[in-house]
């Protein structure tokens, strides 16, 4: 990446401490904490930075600031630790900085996270309600610094304090070191059973986390948690909390209501079972007695095959109030999921709807729950969808404490393959008032807290990060930077953030930040288009890889994320006067608005009402042509993003440059994929044409199965709409394959691309050769999530500058490579762009 020229205020930050090892694997400078990025200058070179006090974290805030001052100034820890110094910064607690101060106007209070930052023209202070305050205050003096803030330190002084208290992640990670919906790579915590034995990856990732502001990290899977509850496997999780602790990071365990009778022996895990109690009570104190400063758990009970205390006919107060009671007097919380639903509905019962599940279940609750319970609900009521109205189960719980879920990995959002910025939803989900009782309530205030005057709640982020990289693309590391600054601030614009991120991360260039900023704010719309606008939610097959397009997978089944897409029309009606009901769980404001198809948003037409196809949308459209129009808007956007990320070159490290290209093409040919299923899937269904001619008419392309082949058979795709005409070639009983074409157009210089299924574990060859002359070669050799040829591994790779005229012959070769069997959908002449 460019090196970074940054406007310092006054001295500022960090290194690690000298005892923390090298680090030779996953580092916080793959992500935005890169200090020795940037170009040197020696006005810094007589600033250092001191802590007050001998707290752990202290001292790690001044080696972190101590770290970035030596960046500035072109020297490193091992020579800055030689030198004197003319000026300091002095960093501690209030009582700290009062101490050795006196005549310093510090605040009266600071709570125990509160940073105040103070200058004058002799000495630059930061202090901390505790050493964690400390620290936050130092990563916001390094953060004003990195992205050139102009605004500088008023003089009372800046203070800053969080909005949530809980600010956590969640990681989805195995005992066996897999990682659940984790598209970054292997556990950087786990592997074959146990911790692994360097940890510097997880202190590098502590760094990260403290430095926007997060506060807890829950380790392990949702799912089949049990095993992380041994003796011996959490004496090896104290490691872990030993590694985050000096960054302010308290751990914690997802934990599995099960455990007693699976690891304990009990003949039952009843949560009002007294033996059972004391299990967790037992096992509890057994955990604090090596983490003492362990945060608590997460559950997942009742849901999707996960066993819970409905097996005994109990409820989530039950289960929740048990662990509670064994956490309370170590200070640890229950984070208790609302994700709990039947997965087996009757599809055919109007009035059966997964999106009630939550509101149906914990509303008549509210209340009964045990003070250091929160219920953690999802952003919406189905799971992490391109968009979903907001739960109302927000404004269920005015006696409850509630912290909201969102997802950071990108399960049904591309998978870290696309580029999708998310913060733009997240803002929109916690800006929403959900109008309780007619009064202001926004969603931010809810789960902070405020709205109802609760101690607890917060933000948690389903991270799920993991050894390549963090999150595998360096553009989603965007999201995890957003996550942490909103649940610290959830005032703070998308687009603010996207700045300071792309600053930090990629460029200080004007243009290249404009141009950065503008793709990530235009990805989430652009996604939402080619997959499921209007409310239709993602079409991906939702029992599977959960990741291409396979638009009937939602539906004739019992998980309930149905759209209800027939011959005459699309969504599922969820009114009161003759839907599921579902609408009644809001406001009545809220209520009044989604009854109503005419006063529904757009956006979400189809999540609330099943209407015509030639029903009339605000903007005059129909419903049927919207979704045509929404469709090759969004595919046409992801294009453009290869176009504003070409323009960059100039300014981007050439390693950032080619590897984001490379997912940036992958991501414009994947949403021609999803393009082409859902129109192609709807047109025929509904009978109703395109009025722009598109959807269907395909006059550049040439169909594989349309080809002269030698050995090649031609094949149905399934889902049918995840290929052109449904059909396509491959070559499973020969050592090569070729197709043949005769071009018949003008003549001229294209782009030749060619559709095919990359199918994991082989890498199948191929070639294109025109006149026998060959062209260009390569391998399929990409890790997609399924094993045929389908939506999800279907791939385009395009070659440029093909000179072609009437009459040439056009082959393509195919060697597979078991099981890849060098499938192919279809070739395609395009014009070529000026710059080639």
């Amino acid at each position: 990446m460019k090196s970074l020229r940054p406007t310092v205020l006054l001295p500022l930050v960090a290194i690690l401490l000298s005892s923390i090892p090298s680090i030779t694997a996953q580092t916080a400078d793959q992500a935005w904490l890169k200090y020795g990025s940037k170009e040197t200058t020696n006005s810094h070179s007589s600033i250092t930075a001191r802590a007050l006090g001998q707290d752990a974290i202290e001292r790690v805030a001044a080696a972190e600031l101590n770290r970035y001052l030596g960046s500035l100034a072109g020297t490193d820890a091992s020579a800055r630790a030689k030198r004197t110094f003319s000026s300091e910064i002095a960093l501690g607690t209030v009582a700290e900085v009062q101490a050795s101060f006196p005549g310093i106007p510090t605040p009266s209070h600071l709570g125990p996270e509160d940073y105040w930052i103070w200058r004058n023209p002799h000495r630059l202070v930061i202090a901390g309600g505790s050493a964690k305050g400390t620290l936050y205050g130092v990563f916001e003096l390094i953060r004003r610094s990195a992205v050139a803030a102009q605004d500088g330190i008023p003089k009372d002084g800046l203070r800053g304090s969080p909005a949530m208290p809980i600010r956590w992640v969640d990681e989805w990670d195995n005992i066996d070191g897999s990682i659940e919906r984790g598209y970054g790579g292997r556990s950087i915590f786990f592997d074959n059973g146990h911790v692994r034995g360097n940890l510097a990856p997880v202190m590098e990732y502590a760094r990260l986390l403290s430095s926007i502001g997060i506060n807890g990290c829950n380790l392990n899977n949702v799912n089949n948690a049990s095993a992380f509850f041994t003796p011996e496997m959490v004496k090896e999780v104290a490691r872990i909390a030993d590694a985050m602790r000096p960054y302010g990071i308290r751990v914690s365990l997802s934990a599995d209501i099960a455990s007693p009778q699976k690891l304990g022996g009990l003949p039952t895990f009843d949560p009002l079972d007294p033996a059972v109690q004391k299990w967790w009570s037992d096992k509890v104190n057994e955990i604090y007695s090596v983490i003492p400063d362990f945060g608590g758990f997460t559950v997942k009970a009742d849901s999707e095959g996960q066993p819970g205390p409905g097996t005994y006919g109990r409820s989530p107060v039950d289960a929740a109030n048990t662990l509670a009671a064994a956490l309370a007097p170590h200070g640890g919380v229950v984070l208790y999921r609302a994700f709990v639903y039947n997965h087996h509905l009757d599809w055919t019962d109007p009035k059966a709807d997964r999106a009630r599940a939550a509101y149906d279940i914990f509303h008549p609750l509210d209340g009964k729950f045990s003070s250091n319970v929160i219920i953690q609900t999802k952003e919406g009521p189905i799971d992490f969808q391109a968009r979903e109205p907001v739960s109302p189960l927000f404004g269920g719980l005015p006696h409850t404490s509630q912290a909201i879920e969102f997802q950071i990995t990108q399960e049904y959002l591309g998978q870290q393959r696309h580029l999708v910025y998310i913060a733009p939803m997240w803002k929109e989900v916690l800006d929403l008032d959900m109008r309780v009782n007619g009064a202001s309530t926004p969603v931010k205030q809810i789960v902070s807290g405020q709205s109802f005057h609760r101690q607890l709640g917060g933000m948690i982020g389903v991270a799920c990060v993991g050894q390549n990289g963090w999150l595998g693309s360096p553009l989603a590391l965007a999201n995890l930077y957003a996550f942490g600054r909103l649940a610290w601030n959830p005032d703070l614009k998308p687009e603010d953030i996207a700045t300071e991120w792309t600053r930090q991360t990629i460029s200080t260039e004007p243009t290249a930040v404009r141009t950065v900023v503008h793709m990530l704010m235009e990805s989430w719309p652009a996604y939402e288009k080619y997959t499921g606008p209007l409310g239709l939610q993602t079409l991906t097959d939702i029992t599977g890889s959960h990741y291409g397009p396979n638009v009937e997978a939602s539906e004739r089944n019992g998980w309930g994320q149905w759209h209800k897409a027939d011959h005459d029309g699309v969504g599922f009606d969820r009114t009161v006067e003759t839907g599921s009901g579902y609408v009644g769980q809001y406001s009545p404001e809220h209520a009044k608005s989604y009854e109503s198809a005419e006063t529904t948003p757009d956006d979400l037409l189809l999540f609330f009402h099943h209407v015509p196809y030639t029903h009339r949308l605000q903007d005059g459209r129909t419903v049927i042509q919207s979704l045509y129009d929404s469709h090759y808007d969004g595919a046409a956007q992801a294009a453009r993003f290869v176009e504003d990320w070409k323009s960059l070159k100039t300014w981007l490290e050439p390693v950032l440059f080619a590897d984001v290209l490379q997912r940036l093409d992958y991501q414009a040919g994947h949403a021609i994929v999803w393009r082409d299923a859902v129109t192609q899937y709807f047109l025929k269904l509904s009978g109703v044409s395109d009025a722009k001619g598109r959807v269907g008419n395909y006059p550049n392309r040439l169909e594989a199965e349309d080809a002269q082949a030698t050995g090649y058979n031609v094949i149905d795709i399934a889902p049918w709409e995840d290929a052109s005409r449904g059909k396509a070639v491959e070559c499973e009983e020969h050592t090569s394959c070729s197709a043949d074409f005769t071009y018949s157009g003008r003549p001229g210089t294209f782009k030749v691309a060619v559709q095919y299924f990359d199918i994991g574990g082989g890498g199948a060859k191929f070639a294109l050769s025109i006149n026998g002359r060959q062209i260009d070669t390569w391998t399929a050799q990409d890790n997609l999530p399924s094993n045929h040829p389908n939506g999800d591994n279907s791939t385009r790779y395009i070659l440029h500058s093909v000179a072609l005229k009437s009459g040439d012959l056009i082959r393509i070769k195919g060697t597979p490579d078991a099981p890849d069997s060098a499938a192919f959908d279809y070739i395609e002449i395009l014009p070529s762009t000026p710059a080639e």
